[in-house]
C-alpha cells in the first residue's frame, strides 16, 4: 500500500513540475509606449461618367410638323439624337 502511495505522489508531483511552462522575461519598455496606427486608403468607387445631356427644343408648326433644337457638349451623342428623332418623327432640323 506504501508502494502505491509513492508512485502516485510521484506522479502526481511529475505532472505538476511538468505541465508549467517557464514565464519569458518581461521587457522593460524604455520610453513612453507609442500606439500602433494602422492607415486604411478609402476605396474608390469607380463609376461610369454620366452620359452627356442633349437638350433637346421641340417644335410644332402650323403644318403638323416637327423641328427640334439640339444643343449638348458630346458631338456624337448630339447626332445620335438627331437620327432618333428623324426616325421617331420624320421631320426635318431646323438650327
Amino acid at each position: 500500500m506504501k508502494k502505491i502511495l509513492i508512485i502516485s505522489g510521484g506522479l502526481i508531483f511529475l505532472f505538476i513540475a511538468c505541465g508549467k511552462t517557464p514565464l519569458p522575461p518581461q521587457e522593460k519598455p524604455e520610453g513612453p509606449s507609442v500606439p500602433k496606427i494602422i492607415v486604411e486608403k478609402e476605396k474608390v468607387e469607380k463609376r461610369q461618367p454620366l452620359p452627356p445631356e442633349v437638350k433637346i427644343r421641340l417644335k410644332k408648326d402650323g403644318k403638323e410638323s416637327y423641328s427640334w433644337e439640339l444643343t449638348g457638349s458630346d458631338v456624337d451623342q448630339i447626332l445620335k439624337v438627331n437620327e432618333k428623332l428623324k426616325k421617331q418623327l420624320g421631320g426635318e432640323q431646323s438650327r
